[in-house]
């Protein structure tokens, strides 16, 4: 990267903040307005700008410090911006010095940046002008107001250097004209690819609408209405009916409050002791986490969703989103609501982003953090007195739901009383439909409605974990339940033993549930005095589906992370994507995690990441349409030897003194006893 002069005009006051929080309105503007007062002749289009989390060799010794109440100097503050020179067209980032106002840049070469909020918005209504565009609905005999277009990142299917482009897939209002009826129970045919800088339509495709025997034989149009026999699909009950009227009301209340405390962006609870961050790409991050005093995880984050759809017809094979990547987890954070996307007594973080002038606003309410009940924790009956003692169990829960397009994702970091971390996920939202003859069936997804297929997809999430179990130098193992064969030492053919290998170098590995098969992460320097083994956190792969397009196929060199549910990385600052930092139509040159493990680093006793992929292999049912009831999946970092005996020993017998459970009335119920 290159220094720029700094321009004197434009004054640096200083910045007070944590080293971890989030940038706030106030730092945002500073970074873009430094930026653009350096280039006064420019007209620059922010993409992005976002908290530069120092350099880890100088923020562990902050954060020990901090926490042993003998604080350091903090590390300089920085930011990340990102922009486009609308002359040139050249992309550029940017790192700003917030406290001395200076700045280094480098312009970005072969890639494109993520879509923002604004470009789409841009391109929509230049969209409904175009000629192009005019002509196209004209040939669907529909008014170009009942039309209703969907933006998708474009995929790639070639290594050759594309232009800048947003693809946009039809669908039609439903007869309601409601604006919120189910546009998705009318898709079009025609898929617009819009010229993001040309402003413009580069290219009219037709959908292959062929089902089981002739889906790729291309069809013109008929001259009747594209949506003939097609019918509405509604999820709102003022559209589909009344709701059930048995329903009653449950509330969460917690009458003395809340057992957590926030004090700015750190947390604590129950022993546990984090800050939380938020950025545009991630989302929600987890800096610092402690369990009583000792710590376990120096950043916990979501890396990447990947979504690529199994319709080989063009032009849908493009379908290939990047959700983190492309569109931002955090920019598709909605804003959440009491009563409805959190119950009970919440704590809520907003967060602050910029538009494409560099204007900073406030995203409300994007996280929600609450107490839940999660049954009991642990319950034994002593047999010869029958006295059962009960401990119910209490989650912390950090919650946040995004929208990209038609899918919602529900993200809940949950923290436990026994020192477990969940990261649970739930999908929900509209499948993304696309038209097929009527009558017919395809190989390649699920007709849901009339002439409307739900096409086969899977979602790949990469979970980014970088531990620090009582130090940063830890190591990673492979563990294996194997049985012993006959021997002198297995005479009755009855033992079974862990098999652990170390993960020495950089590199990957696949869940075997057949093998129980855990990955642990060890401080081997720190052995438990009881176990006489090294402390660590195990983590329990999902054993899902990995990717099915071809090994050699454009899509699978695109996300690299897709091959295998574990890899092991040594840790380099800002190495934080698993399909690599610029995936918007990446034709497999983006880095990513295949090029980080083919450095074949060193990765015992050292300071290593561990990143996790599973898939939800999504075969649409009828009963996922209109609107698909939540898929969930957990995956779980639980203590393995670090305690020395149940951490949740302290945690008070549930009573009903305590918790007030009420007898539920009914008619018909027997008599109370």
């Amino acid at each position: 990267m290159k220094d720029v002069p700094h321009a004197q005009a434009y004054t640096v006051p200083a910045v007070h903040a944590h080293p971890l929080d989030p940038l706030s309105p106030v730092e945002l503007e500073r970074a873009c307005g430094i930026v653009k007062a350096n280039r006064p002749t420019q007209r620059l289009f922010i993409k992005s700008c976002q908290l530069r989390e120092p350099p880890k060799a100088e923020l562990v010794p902050y954060l020990n410090a901090e926490r042993a109440g003998t604080p350091l100097p903090p590390p300089a503050r920085q930011a990340d911006v990102l922009f486009f020179d609308l002359a040139d067209r050249s992309l550029t980032e940017s790192i700003i010095n917030l406290d001395t106002g200076s700045e280094t840049s480098e312009v970005v070469e072969g890639h494109h940046a993520a879509h923002s909020k604004d470009e789409i918005m841009e391109a929509r209504e230049q969209l409904f002008k175009d000629p192009t565009f005019l002509e196209t609905v004209a040939k669907l005999n529909l008014p170009p107001v009942d039309v209703v277009v969907a933006p998708w990142p474009v995929g790639a299917d070639n290594t050759s250097p594309q232009p800048r482009r947003i693809a946009w897939i039809l669908y039609c209002r439903g007869p309601s004209n409601h604006p919120d009826s189910n546009q998705y129970a009318f898709p079009l045919p025609p898929v617009i690819f819009w010229n993001v800088w040309d402003k413009r339509v580069d290219s009219v495709e037709w959908c292959y609408t062929g089902g089981e025997g002739d889906a790729m034989v291309h069809k013109p149009l008929t001259g009747k209405s594209v949506i003939e026999g097609m019918q509405p699909g509604e999820y709102l009950p003022e559209l589909n009916g009344l709701p059930r009227r048995e329903l009653k009301p449950l509330h969460v209340t917690q009458p003395q409050g809340v057992s957590f405390s926030v004090n700015g962006n750190l947390l604590e609870w129950q022993k546990w002791r984090f800050r939380i961050g938020f950025n545009a790409r991630e989302g929600p991050v987890l800096h610092d986490v402690t369990y009583d005093g000792r710590r376990v995880f120096y950043r916990l984050s979501l890396s990447e969703m990947h979504v690529p759809y199994g319709d080989p017809r063009p032009p849908l094979h493009l379908k290939q989103v990047f959700d983190f990547g492309d569109v931002g987890l955090g920019r598709a954070a909605n804003s959440l609501e009491n009563g409805c996307d959190c119950l009970g007594s919440m704590r809520y973080f907003s967060w602050a982003d910029v538009n494409s002038a560099g204007r900073a606003f406030t995203a409300k309410n994007v996280v929600c953090c609450h107490e839940q009940d999660n049954g009991i924790l642990w319950k034994h009956t002593n047999s010869p007195t029958g006295r059962a003692t009960v401990v119910r169990q209490r989650l912390l829960v950090l919650q946040t739901i995004i929208t990209v397009g038609n899918y919602d994702y529900i993200f809940a970091w949950q923290f436990d009383q026994a020192g477990g971390i969940h990261l649970e996920t739930r999908a929900t939202g509209i499948l993304s439909t696309s038209p097929i003859d009527m009558g017919k069936t395809s190989p390649y997804g699920t007709v849901v409605s009339p002439g409307v297929l739900g096409t086969s997809h899977q979602h790949f999430i990469s979970v980014r974990i970088d531990p620090s179990i009582d130090g940063d130098a830890n190591t990673i193992t492979q563990d294996d339940v194997v049985a012993d064969p006959w021997g002198p030492e297995n005479p009755h053919g009855v033992g079974f033993r862990v098999s652990s290998t170390p993960i020495a170098q950089s590199g990957w590995a696949d869940a075997a549930p057949d093998q129980n098969r855990v990955f642990k992460i060890q401080n081997r320097s720190v052995i438990n005095p009881i176990t006489m083994t090294p402390v660590g956190y195990k983590l329990v792969p999902l054993p899902s589906q990995m990717r099915l397009s071809q090994p050699d196929a454009m899509i699978t060199s695109r996300a690299p992370f897709t091959q295998h549910h574990v890899w092991v990385t040594s840790y380099k600052d800002g190495e934080l994507y698993a399909a690599g930092k610029y995936t918007n139509q990446s034709n497999g040159k983006a880095g990513g995690l295949e090029t980080m493990v083919a450095r074949k680093d060193n990765t015992l006793d050292t300071d290593v990441v561990l990143w996790h992929t599973f898939a939800l292999t999504h075969i649409p049912r009828i009963e996922d349409f209109p609107v698909m009831p939540v898929e969930t999946h957990t995956v779980s970092l639980k203590p393995n030897n670090f305690f020395t005996s149940n951490p949740a020993l302290d945690v008070p017998l549930s009573t009903q003194a305590f918790n007030k459970s009420t007898l539920a009335e009914c008619s018909g119920c027997p008599a109370k006893l």
